[in-house]
């Protein structure tokens, strides 16, 4: 799976016009399911985005995640967006080749698997519509922006 993570003071996504999902300071984190990916490589990512540190403590250094993000034990939110560009493959010329993205139905089930496990394990969470246009408006924090890829396990 991949990932996009932008710190921000806040984030929401519209569709239609309409805020579907919105969140003050925390992540803006796009999503990709890759061919291959399962719930095991979801929940790596989505451990990975809950504990990376990089939000400010009191000496101003990167040493605080999305879930401890004002040092008082309150967590910052997490606005969950599917985004299946990021498999986005330039190598052949100029126009992008997604073929490395999941299947629409398995890109779905795994958007919604991790959405289903970031609600469970964090207390603020809201989304975009997996397959909807979107407009996606943040204020980057920083700005901070990280890419993560979790790999599929390849069998031994």
């Amino acid at each position: 799976m991949i990932s996009i993570l932008q710190r921000v003071q806040q984030a929401r996504v519209e569709i239609d016009g309409q805020v579907a999902g919105s969140i003050g300071p925390g992540l803006l984190a796009l999503v990709c399911a890759e061919r291959g990916d399962t719930e095991a490589e979801a929940d790596k990512l989505l451990a990975k985005m809950l504990k990376l540190r990089i939000f400010a403590d009191d000496a101003g250094k990167m040493n605080r995640s999305v879930q401890d993000l004002d040092g008082q034990g309150a967590c910052g939110g997490l606005l969950i967006v599917s985004q299946f560009t990021l498999a986005a493959d330039t190598g052949g010329g100029n126009r992008p080749s997604f073929t490395r993205a999941a299947p629409p139905a398995e890109g779905e089930r795994l958007y919604d698997y991790i959405v289903q496990r970031a609600r469970a394990l964090h207390p603020e969470v809201a989304t975009g519509r997996f397959g909807a246009d979107m407009q996606v408006h943040l204020l980057n924090d920083g700005p901070v922006t990280i890419p993560l890829s979790i790999a599929p396990a390849t069998a031994a």
